[in-house]
């Protein structure tokens, strides 16, 4: 099933693509791999999901913003490369930034997981690496990138 029919099927759609906040292009692509760039929990222009799991938000609230990230790195690769191109998702480098006291990363990482295999399929599956991190930028509890693999006629 294509992804945009997934997603309508599921009551979702592809936000707004942002624009990069520095010199840096959204996606890069180098031969038949598309680096995404990280993207953060944003829509509408609106920054969401600000401050640190644990403190100002819970599991079940990151678990969204790490959801809202992954529909921005699908829009990236919706309007870069286009879905009837892509061959699989790679990896995904998750970070958070929480406070002392909170452990439950994977739950929150799987609010990315969750959507790109619900979305993608058996495309959507791939490898991953978590980080804790002391700050992200503009306070955002969490932040994703990603790699896909995509066919050399794109």
């Amino acid at each position: 099933m294509n992804p945009l029919d997934r997603l309508s099927e599921v009551g979702l759609k592809l936000p707004k693509v942002s624009n990069p906040g520095g010199n840096y292009v959204s996606v890069n692509v180098r031969n038949n791999i598309a680096y995404v760039a990280i993207q953060f929990p944003i829509l509408d222009e609106k920054y969401l999901y600000t401050g640190r799991l644990g403190n100002e938000l819970t599991t079940n609230e990151g678990y969204e913003a790490m959801k809202l990230c992954a529909m921005n790195v699908l829009a990236q690769i919706d309007r870069k490369v286009g879905f009837d191109y892509l061959i699989g998702l790679n990896h995904v480098d998750a970070y958070y930034q929480a406070g002392d006291n909170w452990d439950d990363s994977p739950r929150v990482v799987d609010g990315a997981s969750d959507l790109f295999i619900d979305v993608l399929g058996d495309k959507g599956r791939h490898s991953r690496a978590i980080f804790g991190v002391e700050k992200l930028p503009r306070n955002f509890s969490v932040g994703l990138t990603t790699t896909f693999t995509i066919s050399a006629e794109s």
